[in-house]
């Protein structure tokens, strides 16, 4: 018959009961545990060579609470003898490459192997025996020095009307979150670009009034152009921005959401309690209202993990170790790989640039933001020309050989 099984303080005070010489009867009523129950503990605890005279340490109490708590393993059923015949082709199954689904190993171990056995004792072995779906144990990660990171993630929020297209469209939210203080800026945005995240980071150097300086972003497409565990490749156009900004870039590991465990834990929160419910005339109302609610309310709560408000743990400790917000926006550059042209140009953005004759037939790559294009080859940068609009072309006559400049 199953019974419940005493906490510390439960033993220690039937063993003080009992050492001032009261019966199990009225202890059973001080205490509101069944009397039977009682009987065992005092009859485990002369075993034990308790006297009144012994002083009641928790190696005393724990040593009477084991002799009545621990039992003798139940004796395993027929069906538990016949899955531990196949455990090795099981744990085999369930640690390949492309580990088999429980329920088809269930099918082939009947089928095939002759087993007749449930499914609810299969899993209960995988589970117990096998560590299947076993969670598995976290490391506590320090969160750093103050300043020194912050951790960027997109999510999905809901829709706002956009006025421009005339219909309702689905917007993310890229948030930023200080990793020591978890001071966050939740900037929404209809698009995720490279574009979209420069613009979204300045806006949150803004309302910080400071930099971090090093980011990790989780590998979305905009920042992260080949995922690596240790080496990922960084999209030129963000890793322009970074060496603009004097900032270094950390990506997460794919699939690997504790790495960003700050901002990743934060989307859901961000959702709830920022965006559902609410309703914006246009992206810029939402934005406005993301602001005033990572100042007021995400800033201004007790964060449940850190104890503390976090607005208040970043002008304090974060805040002065962090780098200055830049003052002018960053020009998003565009840059790819273009081939020079008989004619001696190359196309970037629908327009024309030339170069040099003896680039021709050459493949080289390209920056153009707002007002400049640059052209390389390798590292050598081999041509710069004013950003022309589409359609347009901008030669320069002395990349042209002697002679046939005016021709």
């Amino acid at each position: 018959m199953a019974y419940r099984e005493l906490i510390m303080i439960e033993v220690r005070e039937i063993l003080r009961r009992v050492a001032l010489g009261e019966g199990a009867r009225p202890i059973a009523a001080a205490v509101g545990i069944d009397r039977k129950t009682v009987t065992r503990y005092v009859n485990a605890a002369k075993e034990a060579g308790v006297t009144r005279d012994t002083e009641l340490t928790d190696d005393v109490v724990h040593d009477v609470a084991r002799r009545v708590q621990c039992r003798a393993p139940a004796e395993r059923s027929d069906e538990w003898r016949g899955v531990a015949v196949h455990r090795e082709r099981i744990a085999a199954w369930l640690t390949q490459s492309r580990p088999l689904r429980l329920r088809k190993i269930h099918t082939l171990l009947t089928r095939d192997h002759g087993l007749s056995v449930s499914y609810d004792t299969l899993r209960r072995i995988a589970m117990q025996e096998l560590g299947w779906r076993k969670q598995r144990p976290t490391v506590l990660v320090a969160d750093g020095k103050p300043g020194e990171e912050a951790q960027i993630d997109f999510g999905l929020m809901g829709t706002i009307f956009d006025a421009s297209e005339g219909h309702a469209r689905r917007f993310y939210a890229l948030v930023v979150t200080l990793v020591v203080s978890r001071y966050m800026f939740v900037w929404p945005t209809f698009v995720q670009t490279t574009e979209a995240v420069c613009e979204g980071l300045d806006a949150a150097w803004k309302f910080f009034g400071a930099m971090a300086r090093v980011l990790v972003p989780d590998n979305m497409s905009s920042v992260v152009m080949k995922a690596d565990p240790l080496a990922p490749t960084i999209t030129p156009t963000f890793l322009d921005y970074a060496q603009d900004r004097g900032i270094f870039i950390d990506a997460a590991r794919v699939r690997t959401p504790r790495d960003k465990g700050r901002v990743e834990n934060q989307i859901a929160y961000v959702r709830e309690s920022c965006f559902d419910g609410e309703s914006f005339t246009s992206i810029d109302d939402a934005r406005r209202h993301a602001a005033r609610w990572s100042r007021d309310d995400a800033g201004g709560r007790v964060h449940g993990t850190t104890r503390r408000v976090p607005r208040e743990v970043f002008e304090c400790e974060e805040k002065p170790h962090m780098l200055a917000a830049p003052t002018t926006p960053f020009d998003v550059p565009t840059w790819g790989v273009a081939r020079v042209h008989p004619d001696h140009h190359v196309q970037v953005a629908r327009a024309l640039y030339s170069v040099p004759t003896r680039y021709i037939g050459q493949q080289v790559r390209v920056r153009a933001d707002r007002t400049m294009v640059r052209i390389y080859i390798g590292t050598e940068l081999i041509k710069t020309h004013p950003r022309v609009a589409q359609g347009k072309r901008s030669t320069d006559r002395a990349d042209y050989p002697d002679g046939t400049a005016d021709l």
